[in-house]
């Protein structure tokens, strides 16, 4: 209370009406610094940015106000609810949380300095002589705070009363109401009317009435104690209160004059002003209702001007002014009754154009793709497409570009049956009366007709392929300009919109004003530029509907076009009405590729299912290798041209085409491996002329390489002169062949030629070729090593000749591996290179099967020696009968080699044949007890050995044999 008692401090005068002058005096000097506050901004009393809508004063100056309120002050300050006594006034006006702040000086009030006080201290000396006399009766509360805290035993006797009560008293929600809450003040028992007892009864309701009276007393005197303390503070309040009301009356007086006086400057200034705005804004009223009328002559005429631009095919013109008129009607003539059907019958007709354009769509796309194939690629009407295409994104029909997919399948089945038409028809072998179907009359062609069928299809496809595109490109180009609009207008928009929101601040305040009568004066401010330039105008008849000022801006404004030009020249005008947002219209791009894809794609299956149609009865499996690679470069080239005109990769016709090759592989390969095993079966082993044409086909495959040369015509002369030979001549190197070997030479080379010509079968081949290698090992095994050709071919007995001769044969064969690997590699794909250990794999086989040719010989002579040499006795004649016969068997083994295999390989056979011999000679002497120890028996082996030495030596290309001989003696321990 010490601080709301500083706060709400009224200087006291004799004479209030004085110090209100005095006050009035003054404040002369502040008027100049500040003009008066507008307090009737209610009317419009200078320009039209000032006027505001706040209730009028001067009207409702009768009327009860705030002002008009009461309420007493110790009342309002002494509030029970609150849990404790507030600072101060401004704490009890806006509650516990009020903070003091420091506030800013005002700009508007003159500096306050200590002049300003000198009068009011001058009226005040006498009161505040007064004021200290009374301190001195009536001490203050600071004063007389000090003395009770001097008391200390008064307070804490007053403390220890209080503390006398119960608790139950002092709690926030006592209340005798409550059962529990009036038990525990006033217990029944005091109150029992039993019998015996009522002389205790009635002492015990006297000591309770006694202890409450006591309880009222201790709260009385605190009561009356704590008043005590604050009275000086009540009085001060009271008569503060008297001082502020006089105050208010006279403000109040003084308002109530300034308002006479703005009242009468505003009939004076104001009426004639706002007389001239409601003028004006009659005028622009009758202007919009000019205009208005002029708009509805125009949206009267929608109907036959749209039917008009039907006749025309003009269905994005029709769109866009349908699209105009239903806005206008929602915006500028809606509520209208001439035209309340309008919007439906708009509505209807916009559905038929749309029924119209994909009809229309049909046909072009129809009388597009059914034009004669010829070299001709541009778009047909073009800009028939673009305004078709326009006015179907337009109205978000996006499955038009379904029915140009569903047109061109239907296309390209007709091209094709075209195409078998025209060239059966031209061919006169082919009896169409008895043959009906197509398909069997194009399985009736040879291999050349067909071809040439194929090739026509390919050409017609491609020319298709291409207008597609041509087609494809024009409605991409218009979905790319109306998305490339689209993002320019958002962008548009987004720079725009600090400046629309800008604007209609300043508008803002405009619309707020309003007259008496209750018309927006706004309306005059905003058209004042549009009457002064109808001022100055003719105004417009009511005939000339179609004249630019008869059309509002919130329609005609709204619909800002831009012109763009496609890649065929064209020039087309883009609205901003789209309904497609960029997502849709990017999907829709992505569709429009897809359709090229597609014309692809459909192409391609056509062609594979007349490829498999011709297929049927295993004809292109028939075909030769020659034949084959020309189709195969025909359906490569229309795949390039596919691929460079889509951009994509097709794998349909190919995936047919490998197909087909993969058939075309097996039957060539089983072809050739049952040719190779009937020349097996027939092989009698024995060495065989080489004619010159293989010769000359060893000689293509130089440094290594396999080069394939192309056949050459040779004159029957020619032939004659050059007589077969008796080896063949590989790198100086002579073979002797039988004519089987010969035959898988050039089946090899076929091999080869035909991976050439076909490089996508080169993976299916390389595992076909090496199948067909280790059939004629494992068969030659059979035949030769196993003794098979005694039953298959009839041979008497397996003649070391011919374990030669298939050993050099399959020599030849390994000599030929490294290079044909080669070959493969070179047109294999680096993933693929695995595959070449299938040749690793041939090579050891064959190797390992050369070894057991080898280790079959020696084996032959190693059971001679044992038979013969097991009956060796050492004694005359010299030389003994088995030595004899071990050198002949030796010379009739060199006899049957010799011309065979070459005199390294002689040499090393030979080497081993010796090592065998002195084996069993060893043994022998040891089982004879012949040692070296020079006697006669010892000569006697010595002129034996020097005869086998003698003889082996004389043999053609063992002269330089070292045999060693020493080794028969075993050595001395």
């Amino acid at each position: 209370m010490a601080s709301s008692h500083r706060l709400l401090t009224v200087p006291h005068t004799n004479t209030s009406d004085d110090f209100f002058k005095k006050e009035m005096e003054s404040g002369k000097h502040l008027r100049l610094l500040r003009s008066l506050p507008d307090v009737c901004p209610k009317e419009p009393t200078g320009d039209s940015s000032t006027l505001c809508d706040s209730p009028s004063v001067i009207a409702d100056q009768h009327r009860w106000t705030i002002y008009h309120s009461q309420v007493n002050l110790p009342a309002a300050l002494n509030d029970p609810r609150l849990a404790k006594r507030e600072s101060d006034f401004f704490t009890k006006t806006w509650g516990l949380d009020f903070v003091d702040s420091e506030v800013m000086p005002s700009f508007y009030l003159p500096q306050i300095v200590k002049e300003h006080f000198a009068p009011y201290l001058q009226e005040t000396s006498q009161r505040e002589k007064i004021h200290e006399k009374s301190k001195n009766v009536c001490p203050p509360k600071d004063n007389f705070d000090r003395t009770l805290l001097s008391l200390t035993p008064s307070n804490d006797k007053s403390r220890t009363d209080v503390e006398q009560l119960p608790k139950i008293f002092t709690k926030p929600d006592f209340a005798l109401e409550d059962p529990l809450t009036f038990n525990a003040v006033l217990p029944w028992s005091h109150f029992s009317v039993a019998g015996g007892k009522g002389n205790r009864d009635v002492a015990s309701s006297r000591l309770l009435q006694e202890k409450l009276s006591h309880y009222l007393d201790i709260v009385e005197v605190n009561i009356a104690h704590q008043i005590s303390l604050r009275s000086e503070a009540f009085f001060h309040a009271m008569t503060s209160q008297h001082e502020l009301q006089d105050y208010l009356k006279k403000t109040s007086q003084a308002v109530k004059m300034l308002r006479d006086k703005i009242s009468q400057i505003d009939k004076v200034m104001c009426e004639g002003s706002l007389s001239i705005l409601r003028l004006a804004l009659a005028r622009n009223n009758c202007v919009k209702v000019y205009n208005k009328l002029k708009l509805m002559a125009t949206v009267h005429q929608t109907q036959p001007t749209v039917q008009l631009l039907l006749s025309t095919s003009e269905f994005v013109g029709a769109l866009d002014l349908i699209a105009t008129t239903q806005e206008v009607l929602q915006q500028e003539l809606q509520g209208i009754h001439s035209f309340r059907h309008l919007g439906s019958q708009l509505c209807e007709m916009e559905k038929l154009i749309d029924k119209m354009m994909i009809a229309e769509f049909s046909t072009y796309a129809h009388s597009d793709l059914s034009r004669p194939l010829e070299e001709d690629y541009h778009v047909l009407e073009e800009e028939r497409l673009i305004s078709l295409v326009f006015g179907l994104l337009k109205q978000r029909k996006l499955h038009f570009l379904e029915l140009y997919n569903e047109e061109m399948i239907a296309v390209t089945k007709n091209i094709i049956k075209q195409c078998v038409v025209n060239t059966v028809s031209q061919m006169e072998e082919i009896d169409t009366e008895a043959v009906v179907k197509l398909a069997d009359q194009m399985r009736m062609m040879t291999f050349s007709q067909w071809s040439e069928l194929l090739k026509d299809i390919f050409v017609k496809f491609g020319i298709f392929i291409k207008r597609v595109k041509a087609t494809v490109s024009v409605i991409r180009s218009v979905v790319l300009l109306v998305l490339d609009k689209s993002q320019k207008t958002r962008d548009f928009e987004g720079a725009s919109i600090p400046k629309i929101s800008s604007r209609s601040q300043i508008n803002e305040g405009d619309v707020t004003y309003l007259t008496h009568e209750g018309m927006f004066i706004s309306d005059a401010f905003c058209e004042r530029e549009t009457s002064a330039t109808d001022l100055s105008t003719e105004p417009c008849s009511s005939d000339s509907v179609s004249e630019p000022e008869c059309t509002t801006d919130s329609s005609s404004s709204k619909e800002q076009t831009s012109s763009s030009v496609t890649p065929g020249g064209i020039e087309i005008t883009i609205n901003e009405d789209m309904k497609l947002t960029d997502l849709e219209l990017g999907k829709v791009a992505n569709s429009i590729q897809e359709l090229l894809y597609t014309a692809s794609d459909v192409c391609h299956d056509r062609c594979v299912k007349f490829l498999l149609a011709r297929a049927k009865d295993g004809f292109l499996e028939k075909l030769s290798s020659s034949e084959f690679l020309a189709l195969s470069r025909a359906v490569e080239e229309f795949v390039q041209v596919t691929e460079q005109v889509c951009g994509r990769r097709s794998t349909s016709l190919r995936g047919a085409l490998q197909s087909q090759a993969n058939r075309f592989v097996h039957r060539f390969h089983e072809e050739r491996k049952t040719k190779l095993s009937l020349l097996l079966d027939n092989e009698r082993w024995k060495q065989a002329d080489v004619p010159a044409e293989f010769q000359d086909l060893v000689d293509s495959i130089s440094d290594g390489k396999i080069v394939l040369h192309e056949k050459k015509i040779v004159t029957g002369t020619a032939t004659e002169d050059r007589k077969p030979a008796d080896c063949l001549i590989v790198d100086g190197q002579t073979y002797a062949v039988v004519g089987t070997v010969l035959m898988l030479i050039k089946i090899i080379l076929e091999y080869c030629q035909c991976v050439d010509d076909i490089p996508s079968i080169t993976t299916d081949m390389l595992t076909r070729l090496s199948d067909l290698l280790k059939y004629f090992n494992s068969k030659s095994c059979q035949l030769v090593l196993g003794a098979g050709a005694l039953q298959v071919v009839g041979l008497k007995t397996i003649t070391t000749k011919n374990l030669a001769l298939a050993s050099r044969c399959l020599q030849l064969i390994v000599h030929y591996i490294p290079i044909l690997r080669a070959h493969f590699e070179s047109r294999l794909q680096p993933k693929q290179y695995s595959m070449l250990r299938h040749f690793d794999h041939i090579t050891k086989d064959y190797n390992d099967h050369i070894a057991e040719i080898s280790a079959k010989l020696v084996a032959i002579m190693d059971g001679l020696f044992d038979k013969v040499l097991s009956k060796y006795e050492v004694k005359a004649p010299v030389p003994s009968t088995c030595f004899r016969n071990c050198c002949k068997q030796m010379a009739k083994m060199h006899d049957a080699i010799y011309d065979l295999l070459p005199e390294e390989q002689t040499q090393m056979l030979f080497l081993r044949i010796n090592a065998s011999f002195k084996l069993h000679l060893k043994k022998q002497l040891a089982r004879l007890n012949v040692v070296n120890d020079g006697g006669p028996q010892y000569g006697l082996v010595s002129s034996d050995v020097a005869f086998y030495i003698g003889n082996t030596q004389g043999l053609k290309g063992l002269e330089t044999l070292d045999l060693n001989m020493a080794e028969i003696w075993e050595q001395k321990r």
